[in-house]
């Protein structure tokens, strides 16, 4: 750990209400091999949220989950083909009732960034990447 190595792990499949807990247990394994055990709980809740928002919005077959580990962070994203439908950021706060309407928003305030990417081909966009990443607490000296 700490070092400026690379590790890239990618995930496809269905775009299917199953498919965060699938995604979920893709994660931990990556995490757990990397040994980042402290990411775990967060990578688990972020990514379940945010293939949730490709499956209730994105209409798409197939979404790729790509987790990528670097030297001080891991960063996961999910990505589909869709270029039409992007999130957007909710106007207000969900409230207890809302159903629906937290999951980007749980993604901030866990993860030490977040964003979209847009996936382009040639000068066409043909899908996005939400994405975060995600730091183990730094250790405070006494």
């Amino acid at each position: 750990m700490g070092t400026a190595s690379l590790e890239r792990y990618e995930l496809m499949a269905p775009a299917i209400a199953p498919t965060a807990r699938v995604a979920r247990e893709f994660v931990t394994a990556v995490l757990v091999a990397a040994e980042r055990h402290p990411l775990i709980e967060s990578a688990r809740i972020c990514v379940s949220d945010t293939v949730a928002n490709v499956v209730q919005h994105a209409r798409v077959p197939v979404l790729a989950v790509e987790v990528t580990v670097h030297g001080d962070r891991v960063v996961v994203a999910v990505r589909d083909d869709d270029p039409v439908r992007r999130p957007y950021r909710r106007l207000g706060e969900a409230t207890a009732e809302d159903e629906h309407g937290r999951g980007l928003a749980l993604v901030r305030g866990l993860a030490a960034a977040s964003g979209v990417t847009l996936v382009w081909r040639d000068l066409a966009v043909v899908g996005k990447s939400v994405w975060f990443e995600l730091r183990e607490p730094v250790a405070l000296s006494a």
